[in-house]
């Protein structure tokens, strides 16, 4: 528990920093003129991602310079010694955006003693957006949503799940055979492909029940979502012993995982 937050705050600056950089992005989205970069990791980066990431952890730091940032584009943040602390991925989903999908999003968290305490979601091609209030309940705000007016709120939670006939998410660019392994376990009556953290708040809105997810992940990718995601009644569990996912982790790897809204009967 962080005490003296002023979470009010916390949440406005989250979500006027998500739909600010969110701006920025459809804009490089819609020039049709998106280069694409290669990291030391091979993974691909756009101009997109960088003015996001400058957006937003300019604006953190500005607010709350005393909570340090991880952020995926600057290694330089990669290391952690401090208990609290915002990560973010300013650009989730960089495959779907390059090939001009939907499903990217802006990830902004906040992480306290290894739980993701609040987050933010934001999917602007797609006019979603996701995020606890300051009461830390999940919320999705619809209707056209900008910096300076506000859409409709509505509080979200998962649903009670029918076991006999499931609702899968899986990822539309790591789908792989042991995902599928896992998923046959289970009866499922409607499979659905997302992509980026989207995962997480289809389950937590409850248009979803279960994400399994067996490929490479890092603590960016995942925090937002697991943060609204708790909110709403779910879950996110270590694959292998079924442990709460934690945050602040060497490397900000994750391990295997899988999502669901709590009411599922995991295999």
């Amino acid at each position: 528990m962080v005490l003296h937050m002023n979470y009010k705050a916390i949440c406005d600056i989250l979500r006027y920093l998500a739909l600010k950089s969110g701006k920025i992005i459809m804009d490089v989205y819609n020039s049709n003129n998106v280069e694409v970069l290669t990291k030391s990791d091979n993974s691909p980066v756009t101009i997109a991602d960088k003015k996001a990431d400058e957006v937003i952890t300019k604006g953190l730091k500005n607010y709350f310079p005393e909570i340090p940032i991880i952020t995926e584009e600057q290694v330089k943040s990669h290391i952690l010694n401090h208990p609290v602390f915002f990560i973010v991925d300013p650009l989730d989903g960089t495959k779907e955006f390059i090939e001009g999908r939907r499903d990217f999003t802006v990830n902004i968290a906040l992480v306290s003693y290894g739980d993701p305490i609040r987050g933010i979601v934001y999917a602007p091609a797609r006019q979603r957006l996701f995020y606890n209030n300051e009461n830390g309940e999940a919320v999705e705000e619809t209707g056209f949503s900008s910096v300076s007016k506000m859409g409709s709120i509505k509080k979200i939670k998962t649903a009670l799940s029918d076991n006999i006939a499931l609702k899968v998410v899986a990822s539309k660019s790591h789908r792989d055979k042991k995902t599928d392994e896992y998923i046959s376990k289970y009866s499922c009556t409607e499979f659905i492909s997302a992509g980026s953290s989207l995962k997480f708040c289809l389950i937590a809105a409850g248009e979803a029940d279960l994400y399994p997810r067996f490929g490479p992940t890092m603590e960016w990718d995942t925090a937002a979502g697991h943060a609204v995601l708790l909110a709403a009644g779910g879950r996110v569990l270590q694959a292998e012993n079924k442990k709460p996912l934690k945050y602040g982790k060497p490397g900000f790897k994750n391990p295997h995982f899988i999502a669901d809204s709590a009411s599922v009967i995991l295999k």
